[in-house]
């Protein structure tokens, strides 16, 4: 393949939430340009109040499947990212294998309802523990490695729609990728110095299993106004975002013809969190 084909031939890209939805696109996509992957997911319940099932061991070996299938080598792991150690232990373990760690995407993450008055207080715990200090785990694990690499690199949190432009009925998740987002532009200044690049992107209604949730309904159900703060975006919203198109975005930060990006939140929403 020539280099236009394979922008990220040679690097290493880590992958969290990686079993399913757009953790795997992610992976695929990455392995697709080039790169070798290391992904991790749960693959089990991890926050009670979800209201779509769980990603599994199979979701998991099907993703690994298909970057084997894309011709790169794949190293994956049920590990949970509130797992600080274990995400240690696999970075440490994947750049004695791969040699080298370029690319991380904090992925994963989850959702779930209720106002904020209303849902208890491991409800709100849940999320934060996943969606937020998840990503500060995966921070501690693969930014000093990068550092001694001396490769630069480029580091790509996922957040939201709802980090930017709240929304009711998930308070809890939108202080978490609120969150994300300060973590983010924080964390790019602090490694600007050492070339790594932190962005975060911020998809609205993608066709994964969180986002076809149907227990949202249900708030609106009960709350009817809150359905206006849903703004129909500028494009036509008539069906959820594939994936993939959240891919293109990850492998664009991922390369070199966003060397300028840094501390950057790249929406993904239609145009929803300017209408």
């Amino acid at each position: 393949m020539s280099n236009a084909e394979a922008p990220l031939a040679g690097r290493v890209a880590y992958v969290t939430g990686a079993a399913r939805g757009q953790g795997r696109s992610h992976c695929v996509r990455l392995a697709r340009a080039g790169a070798d992957i290391i992904a991790i997911d749960a693959c089990a319940p991890v926050a009670e109040h979800n209201g779509y099932p769980a990603a599994t061991p199979e979701d998991l070996a099907e993703t690994v499947a298909l970057v084997e299938g894309e011709g790169h080598k794949i190293l994956a792991e049920r590990i949970d990212v509130r797992d600080a150690a274990g995400q240690r232990r696999v970075v440490a373990e994947a750049v004695g294998q791969f040699g080298r760690l370029d690319i991380v995407v904090a992925n994963a993450g989850v959702l779930n309802w209720g106002r904020l008055w209303e849902i208890s207080a491991k409800q709100w715990q849940d999320i934060l523990d996943v969606n937020l200090t998840g990503v500060f785990n995966t921070v501690q694990a693969v930014v000093p490695p990068m550092i001694e690499a001396g490769n630069g690199g480029s580091i790509i949190t996922i957040s939201s729609a709802a980090g930017i432009k709240a929304v009711p009925g998930c308070g809890h998740y939108c202080a978490s990728k609120f969150g994300v987002v300060g973590l983010t532009n924080a964390l790019a200044v602090e490694l600007g110095e050492f070339g790594i690049r932190v962005n975060s992107i911020h998809p609205y209604g993608t066709d994964t299993p969180m986002g076809n949730d149907v227990s949202m309904y249900q708030v609106f159900a009960d709350h009817p106004h809150y359905i206006h703060s849903f703004s129909p975006g500028a494009l036509p919203t008539d069906s959820l975002a594939p994936p993939g198109t959240i891919s293109d975005l990850v492998v664009w930060l991922a390369g070199d013809t966003s060397s300028l990006v840094t501390a950057a939140q790249i929406p993904a929403d239609k145009g929803y969190l300017k209408i």
